[in-house]
């Protein structure tokens, strides 16, 4: 099967009429430029990051994965795929979220701490250990 060739830089006009910019990095995702990505950073392809979050060095972000607006990823955190960490969202060193999880805005995942697959963790909810789904 032959590769697709992905764009270097993208550019659409969003909901609000402003145009949104990004960089793909490698053969991965794309980044805003007003994020700030340390270079060992993987971020899997489809996944984008917004501008203002930042991504410290170690972390590994799945595919097809959305780092909303000022959202943290500590050293060494795993992001699973299908993830989407909410607006402020923090994710501490070495936390793992796993794969088809959703964080609401200001959640915060403490270092260490695993959110299991298929969670979707409220607005401000502080995870500490381990947070996993309601059946």
């Amino acid at each position: 099967m032959p590769r697709i060739r992905m764009p270097k830089r993208i550019e659409f006009e969003n909901d609000a009429g402003q145009t949104v910019r990004y960089v793909r990095r490698g053969d991965g995702g794309y980044v805003s430029p007003q994020a700030v990505v340390a270079p060992d950073v993987v971020v899997g392809r489809g996944t984008y990051v917004e501008s203002g979050a930042r991504i410290d060095a170690g972390a590994r972000l799945g595919e097809v994965t959305w780092v909303d607006h000022d959202a943290v990823v500590g050293r060494d955190a795993r992001i699973g795929s299908s993830v989407h960490l909410g607006p402020g969202s923090f994710v501490g060193a070495g936390a793992r979220v796993a794969d088809h999880v959703q964080l609401g805005r200001d959640v915060r995942v403490e270092a260490s701490a695993t959110v299991e697959a298929e969670a979707s963790v409220p607005d401000g909810e502080v995870v500490r250990h381990r947070y996993a789904q309601a059946a």
